[in-house]
């Protein structure tokens, strides 16, 4: 736990607000766009206040403070982590700040690497291999959503808890429903 996380918050959003950056909600976070396009967001954990450029793997990050939240998942996204208001320097942040508008202006895209051999786990395969309805079901799915399916069951580290997975997804798949649907 951080001390005062509610004023290292404060003292973030004030050291942004002085940029051309426009602050909005989504999500349930504050995130600051540029003409539209976002550039930062902004929030408070258990442990740290963080800043996070949605495209911060192209930014120089000269004084090496931005860290990739998820290795292997997180391809774009770098964190700034503030563990106590002593660590905010401001003339540093609006730098980074200014880079990621720069970015944003010049229309950097991350290029990230698409993997096209989807890598399903054995339990998965059973399932579809014993089910031929289910089977059907799911190769009309998109690759997309197979791929987010089969995600879904390798992370579960449990064997029961791949299973009940397992049984929670049938009906998705039977429906046609990728298994984040409700987010898009």
């Amino acid at each position: 736990m951080i001390k005062n996380p509610k004023e290292i918050l404060e003292k973030l959003k004030s050291v942004i607000s002085q940029t051309e950056l426009v602050r909005t909600v989504k999500w349930g976070i504050d995130v600051y766009t540029y003409q539209g396009q976002n550039v930062l967001g902004i929030a408070a954990f258990k442990s740290y206040v963080g800043i996070w450029f949605y495209n911060g793997v192209s930014l120089s990050d000269p004084a090496q403070v931005l860290v990739n939240a998820q290795e292997g998942k997180t391809k774009s996204q770098r964190q700034w982590r503030f563990h106590s208001i002593e660590e905010i320097n401001r003339n540093l942040i609006v730098s980074y700040v200014k880079e990621a508008i720069e970015n944003a202006k010049k229309g950097f895209k991350p290029v990230i690497q698409k993997s096209e051999e989807i890598e399903f786990p054995p339990i998965l395969c059973e399932a579809l291999g014993s089910n031929e309805e289910l089977n059907f079901c799911f190769e009309k799915l998109s690759s997309s959503k197979q791929k987010e399916y089969a995600a879904y069951i390798s992370e579960a580290k449990r064997e029961a808890t791949q299973i009940a997975r397992i049984e929670k997804i049938k009906p998705m798949i039977m429906q046609g429903i990728g298994l984040n649907d409700k987010y898009k």
